[in-house]
């Protein structure tokens, strides 16, 4: 069962990984549990750093889940946050924004790829999430401690300026990526230490200090205890997710054969890896309305794997609309299609009935499902963030 800690109790609260934090009956910033849990934070802002100066005592990452142009992400299966910075309109430099988080984080992946003495300099990241409840639509979860950057993945692309468009404007903002470390609970003595840079007299959480004394990260990792995903796991789970992939069925419930060529390219915005050879004419598919490949080796020595892909316009689930499910019949033809070595692909705007998901995972079938929330969610991460964007994307589909 989640823990949730009251308003009244959060300045002598640990930080607990997954909690549920409440926020207090004001009605107003007053009423942020955050900066009452954190003092110095500040109760306002995705990207909260406490301390003046260059060094931060520490900085507090916040997403709300709702910004579409900027989806911050937390894979539970790997420990890896990714985070956008605090650029997030036209009008400034990459570096000036009104709570300086992009210099800050500038600084900070700068010293992570230094020595021990250059990472001691790095301040910790309390990363949280929005979690309205019964009680308090302020409240937030803890997600937990994280350290900049991610195992394997090069200093060059774990702080990247990326391009967006506003109104005609083009900007830049980072992307960040950082990885939640194995720390349960961080004790509310170190965060007090810290508040007062007293930290070096207190025992910081062993993960924490692993990582300054030696660059090594023990990620806080979880393996999903079930084989499938349930049908309200791929439905959309927010009003900004429900209305892209409405406007994706939309645009080719009329001719659902459309669909299939951009089905494909749904798929090919998961991994640069994927490689779409073929979209077969709809007479002739033999079950298949795309053909490819996903490069396991070097691009100078590749390896393939091939893949079939069947797409399902299908009406999704939505709001008061009762969904067309795939279901065993047309992942039975899917899997009958597929020859040695390859696997499939099934794209679909509405979801995978259970018996199915359960037949293709029970009998180790290799086929991916992409339902209609991660349709949407491909779209944000991708950049389509809005139903305007995704609009204007749809418009080079014919329907």
């Amino acid at each position: 069962m989640t823990r949730i800690f009251s308003f009244e109790d959060l300045p002598t609260a640990d930080l607990v990984v997954d909690a549920i934090y409440e926020g207090g009956s004001a009605g107003n910033a007053g009423s942020d549990p955050i900066a009452k849990l954190l003092p110095g934070a500040g109760n306002q802002g995705g990207f909260r750093a406490s301390g003046a100066g260059a060094r931060k005592k520490f900085v507090v990452l916040y997403s709300s889940d709702e910004e579409g142009d900027w989806p911050d992400r937390l894979d539970l299966n790997t420990g890896q946050f990714v985070y956008y910075g605090d650029n997030r309109t036209p009008g400034h430099d990459l570096h000036d924004t009104t709570r300086r988080g992009n210099l800050i984080l500038k600084t900070t992946f700068e010293n992570a790829h230094g020595d021990a003495a250059r990472r001691s300099e790095v301040p910790p990241f309390f990363v949280f999430t929005k979690c309205p409840t019964a009680k308090s639509s302020r409240a937030v979860q803890f997600k937990g401690l994280a350290a900049p950057g991610f195992p394997g993945l090069p200093m060059t692309e774990d702080l990247v300026a990326v391009w967006k468009t506003t109104a005609g404007e083009r900007f830049q903002n980072y992307r960040s990526v950082f990885t939640v470390l194995d720390a349960a609970t961080i004790p509310r003595a170190w965060i007090d230490s810290l508040s007062t840079l007293q930290a070096a007299l207190v025992t910081p959480p062993n993960a924490w200090r692993s990582w300054i004394e030696s660059g090594a990260y023990s990620p806080l990792t979880s393996e999903p205890t079930k084989v499938i995903r349930t049908e309200s796991e791929q439905k959309p789970d927010t009003t900004l997710k429900a209305a892209i992939l409405e406007r994706v069925w939309m645009h080719f419930k009329d001719s659902p054969h459309a669909f299939e060529a951009f089905a494909a390219r749904i798929y090919q915005l998961t991994d640069r890896r994927v490689i779409i050879d073929e979209i077969t004419r709809g007479s002739v598919d033999g079950g298949r309305d795309a053909i490819g490949r996903y490069l396991l080796g070097l691009s100078i020595d590749p390896v393939y794997a091939e893949f079939a892909l069947e797409a399902k316009c299908y009406r999704p689930a939505l709001e008061g609309v009762t969904p067309t499910t795939v279901g065993v019949r047309e992942v039975a033809r899917l899997i009958s299609r597929i020859r040695n070595r390859q696997f499939g692909v099934l794209v679909t705007t509405s979801l995978v009935a259970r018996q199915a998901y359960e037949e293709v995972r029970d009998d180790r079938h290799p086929i991916v499902f992409i339902s209609g929330r991660d349709i949407a969610e491909i779209l944000i991460q991708a950049g389509y963030g809005s139903v305007e964007r995704v609009g204007e994307l749809l418009g080079d589909w014919p329907a």
